[in-house]
């Protein structure tokens, strides 16, 4: 175990690095997956025309519908995070605002059986001029998208549907944004 100094070193608390055992060094032992948090953090943005942005995206052949954002980075706040998501999906700076809504009930991931996906939802909002250009029918993806493609999409309240949404967290978000509407 290797051991770091922080600034309570003096009171007698040291923050611990963790280190994985070497599998060459467990015999005889059954090996079990590894379980893991996956964090996503999310945002709501909600233009002047009370129109709700959302990401239409392609993988492998696939699309869905879910909010905008991304993967907690190991070392970033949940709202510095949502932050970089914005600017590197939309190259668009936005303000994090008030919280809406963390997983609070087991979910596992789509993508990996093994990990439990947490998610948080900000209410956000633009700063400066809208930088990206948002589609209005869904998966508008461009011809030459491939296998893979992310494309934003404003959906008019009115017209917002929970069952549009892939994702069970997602549509629950949905569910309870018209509720507070």
């Amino acid at each position: 175990m290797i051991a770091s100094r922080r600034g309570t070193g003096a009171a007698g608390f040291y923050k611990k690095a963790f280190q994985a055992p070497n599998p060459k060094h467990i015999r005889g032992k059954k090996m079990t997956m590894l379980k893991r948090f996956n964090v996503r953090v999310y945002g709501i943005l909600i233009n002047a025309q009370n129109q709700l942005l959302v990401s239409d995206e392609l993988i492998k052949g696939s699309h869905f519908t879910k909010f905008p954002g991304g993967g907690l980075d190991w070392g970033e706040g949940t709202r510095d995070c949502l932050a970089r998501e914005f600017k590197e999906e939309l190259n668009q700076p936005i303000d994090v605002l008030e919280h809406f809504y963390t997983t609070d009930y087991f979910q596992p991931s789509a993508f990996r059986e093994t990990d439990q996906l947490i998610s948080i939802y900000y209410h956000v909002k633009i700063i400066g001029e809208q930088r990206f250009e948002a589609k209005i029918a869904p998966f508008d993806f461009p011809p030459d998208a491939g296998l893979q493609c992310e494309v934003p999409r404003w959906v008019a309240l009115a017209n917002l549907n929970a069952a549009d949404f892939k994702w069970p967290v997602d549509q629950w978000v949905v569910t309870q944004l018209k509720t507070a509407l």
